[in-house]
């Protein structure tokens, strides 16, 4: 086991080494993995990049991230000031779906919303915690519940059914990861273009591969 006297000045050589921190301003203590970060930095990127820091060093188990976010006051800003430039960054953002909100006290904000994959979770807030000004961010965006892949099916299979314009005998429904594909043959591009409105309006599909060929054989009357 690595010793704690040792574990501690490795994290402070890291924080040195990392040019987008002050670490003249911050203490270390390590116990037992655990790593306690104290004093101030300049932003809450900075903060943040400093935990990153501390996490990178071999022996670290948990990272107590104390840093207090102390801004100069070059980069202090008034609450509505630093509203306007995150909505401003969230609309620019094309990871961001438009569902996501944000409301700012005294230089913190909290982020609202849902969003149907984490990684749009994780943008808004690495976009936010940017933004000039902002102590902290509480990312409070929700994950939409998203329907399993045979529930999708069936509902896109349901509809076909439902439609006088689609036979849904000679269509093949797949669905992976909110992608669905279309297989089989149609009797018209116009019915082509239906099943493929169809499939895109069944919730929890992210995009519709369609593969139907036109025949006109396809169905044919006895």
């Amino acid at each position: 086991m690595i010793n704690q006297n040792d574990l501690r000045q490795e994290v402070i050589d890291e924080l040195a080494w990392d040019t987008s921190l002050d670490a003249a301003s911050i203490g270390v203590a390590a116990t037992d993995g655990a790593v306690t970060l104290t004093g101030h930095v300049r932003s809450y990127a900075e903060k943040r990049a400093a935990e990153k820091a501390a996490k990178r060093v071999r022996g670290v188990k948990a990272v107590a991230n104390d840093l207090e976010v102390r801004l100069p006051s070059s980069l202090r800003r008034d609450d509505s000031d630093i509203a306007a430039a995150i909505s401003h960054v969230l609309e620019w953002n094309v990871s961001i779906p438009r569902e996501v909100t944000a409301s700012v006290e005294n230089a913190w904000a909290t982020l609202e919303g849902e969003v149907d994959w984490a990684f749009q979770r994780n943008a808004a807030e690495r976009a936010v915690r940017e933004v000039t000004g902002v102590r902290g961010v509480t990312n409070l965006i929700r994950l939409k519940v998203r329907p399993l892949p045979r529930d999708i099916r069936e509902q896109i299979q349901r509809t076909f059914q439902r439609s006088a314009q689609i036979d849904a005998d000679h269509i093949a429904v797949t669905v992976a990861d909110g992608m669905v594909t279309l297989t089989g043959t149609v009797r018209s591009w116009s019915e082509r273009t239906e099943a493929e409105h169809a499939a895109r309006a069944a919730g929890g599909v992210r995009s519709v591969d369609n593969r139907l060929q036109v025949s006109s054989f396809a169905a044919a009357p006895v």
